[in-house]
């Protein structure tokens, strides 16, 4: 071949130098065109409105010690048993800690209200309009086997999700349109619903399974046999419905990650399971364990009157935060024809003592729970703002009135006992609602009697609830109370097998798609879900919906506050009662990082200090190795 080119060749060289030249600016020129119309630069972490508070070049979490050491046993307690580990589908009772084994796309902070930052995500795309998100795969992540974390993976886990997951993954997911492979390591998400802003942080919640070793198995079915995860930790031991040891993965993938440096302390974490309350406080006070968060006020006023606490081996604390307190209270299943009339509900709330309750009972440590968001500013307080009004004002005509003229405050007593005022209007409403009194029985037009059961899950409630079902029996209503095991209690939530039940509704600073699921008309009759009401209000459907899709947090906060109204004066439980703090006891074991953030303690921040749990051990024997 002659070592000098043609002018034909030359010719075909300077044309192929420019249409290469061409090509790479008609790239150049789409790529700039797609920014144009929505898509943004690589983003470390996403917030649902707003920016991130960590920059990208973040060290770590304010909340965390970074130099916190590793090591150390800790024992945890549990109510119950277990039968499986795999906590996605609905069939059996998953382990306590499972969680552990999984990384997930993204991780939450705790010191914002909703904002994910990358985990197995390095980076992460996002559509100016939410309509789709690219996730970044990093590449050292890996599989406890070494694997690396794929984007088969990802896809993997949204299909078997989707297709046998618990009806709770599947309603979440409903809204992904397409999953698509864009690269080994890089993958994209489409949703159905521009307008639904929150569900670009939702896929990154998702914990993440390994498609290799679950395509040998059945995802369907319940299993003991130890799942592969990429997390900081595995299953070290077990014993099927008595206890569960997680180990730390000495050479996890992501233990030097900024989301990660501080947490995940802990050597080994174990899981012991126990009948009842009782026994797990026994136990605790023995030093079978060691941490407790208190949920019980005459327990964390009476139950650990011990020398231990005098003498700082065992710390008694409250940890102040500001989570939404959530709604907790009697549900009444709307399913029943029984509770079918909002008059009826509102009725029976008169019954209710709150006030003698926390004298007698609660050591006055409770407040009121009045709203589905109390302790938080998505709170509805007052009368509705110009905000609310505006949200409001085009349901006017379908609402009841007082939604807009009156600040809804749940039934009072003076504590005493006497509440013959009270229920002279709850007789009223159901007066009104059709029920009469014959025998010393409230019945119906048809005779038919006014009864009903409470289903309960803790003995603790007893002592709350049948003083209830006493004031019932002065309107004629007979009220059984009927206490049931774990599974159950579950179990019947599962298929609304019900009348009245006791349950809390946790909320987020940044409440969003999961409110279809509490209060949503399609997941009414959805096995699994959490409208354990049976609420189905298209004004509600619609005020969730707006909810989700509010653009600013101005925006979702008198959304919140609408919703909230509607719900109050639907009268679809009997309210509670709340705390704004947690009542924590641990033995003197353990160093804590000094900062704490809005959402309360962080256990997973904390560490064993070797010094301390030295000289525990050496006054107290029982102390948990």
């Amino acid at each position: 071949m002659s070592k000098t080119m043609s002018s034909t060749g030359l010719r075909r060289t300077r044309m192929s130098r420019s249409w290469s030249s061409a090509v790479s600016l008609l790239a150049l020129l789409l790529l700039l065109a797609a920014t144009a119309v929505g898509a943004e630069p690589l983003v470390h972490a996403l917030a649902m409105h707003g920016s991130p508070k960590y920059p990208a070049d973040f060290a770590h979490f304010d909340y965390v010690n970074p130099d916190a050491p590793k090591g150390g046993n800790v024992r945890l307690a549990d109510i119950g048993s277990f039968d499986t580990l795999n906590p996605f589908i609905i069939k059996g009772q998953a382990a306590a800690g499972i969680g552990g084994l999984y990384d997930s796309l993204t991780v939450a902070s705790a010191d914002e209200p909703f904002t994910r930052y990358g985990l197995l995500a390095e980076s992460m795309e996002v559509a100016e309009d939410r309509s789709w998100i690219v996730f970044n795969l990093r590449p050292e992540a890996r599989w406890h086997d070494g694997q690396p974390v794929t984007v088969d993976d990802v896809i993997y886990t949204f299909d078997v999700v989707r297709k046998e997951g618990s009806p709770q993954l599947r309603f979440y997911y409903q809204g992904i349109a397409k999953v698509e492979k864009l690269g080994s390591h890089r993958v994209r998400f489409t949703f159905s619903d521009p307008d639904n802003r929150e569900m670009p942080l939702i896929v990154g919640e998702q914990a993440i399974l390994p498609r290799h070793y679950w395509a040998e198995r059945d995802f369907s079915k319940t299993t003991l046999e130890p799942p592969l995860g990429s997390g900081p930790y595995r299953v070290d031991s077990l014993e099927a419905g008595r206890f569960i040891v997680y180990r730390r993965v000495p050479d996890y993938w992501g233990r030097d990650l900024p989301v990660n440096r501080g947490r995940n302390n802990f050597e080994t974490i174990r899981y012991d399971y126990y009948r009842d309350t009782t026994v797990v406080i026994e136990a605790f006070k023995a030093g079978e364990f060691d941490y407790r968060e208190e949920n019980s006020s005459r327990h964390w006023a009476t139950a650990y009157d011990m020398p231990e606490v005098e003498q700082g081996l065992l710390v008694k604390t409250t940890v102040e935060h500001e989570n939404p307190a959530g709604m907790q209270g009697y549900v009444f299943n709307t399913r029943r024809p029984l509770f079918a009339d909002a008059r009826v509900r509102n009725a029976l709330s008169w019954a209710f003592d709150f006030e003698r309750s926390n004298r007698t009972l609660f050591y006055g440590q409770y407040t009121r729970t009045r709203s589905y968001f109390d302790n938080s500013e998505l709170a509805a307080t007052g009368l509705p703002g110009p905000d609310e009004l505006a949200i409001l004002e085009p349901y006017r005509d379908r609402l009841p009135p007082e939604v807009f003229s009156e600040a809804y405050t749940p039934p009072e007593t003076d504590g005493s006992g006497r509440i013959r005022d009270n229920l002279r209007v709850a007789h009223g409403l159901l007066r009104e609602a059709g029920w009469t009194i014959r025998d010393g029985k409230l019945v119906n037009a048809d005779g038919a009697p006014f009864e009903f059961e409470v289903l309960l899950v803790s003995p603790l409630f007893e002592r709350i609830t049948l003083p209830f079902a006493k004031n019932l029996e002065r309107l004629g209503i007979t009220a059984r109370v009927r206490t049931v095991d774990a599974a159950q209690y579950i179990k019947r939530l599962e298929t609304y097998d019900f009348d009245m039940i006791v349950f809390v509704w946790g909320q987020s600073l940044s409440p969003g798609n999961e409110q279809f699921n509490f209060w949503g008309s399609a997941a009414a009759d959805q096995p699994g879900s959490r409208n354990l009401a049976g609420i189905r209000d298209p004004i509600v459907d619609e005020l969730v919906a707006q909810l989700v899709s509010a653009k600013s947090r101005e925006g979702l906060v008198s959304h919140a506050r609408a919703l909230d109204r509607v719900l109050q004066w639907g009268h679809y439980v009997v309210p509670h009662w709340h705390i704004a703090y947690d009542r924590l006891l641990y033995w003197n074991k353990f160093g804590r990082p000094e900062v704490t953030p809005p959402r309360g303690a962080q256990f997973g921040a904390w560490w064993v200090e070797p010094e301390r749990e030295l000289r525990l051990r050496g006054r107290i024997k029982s102390v948990p190795r």
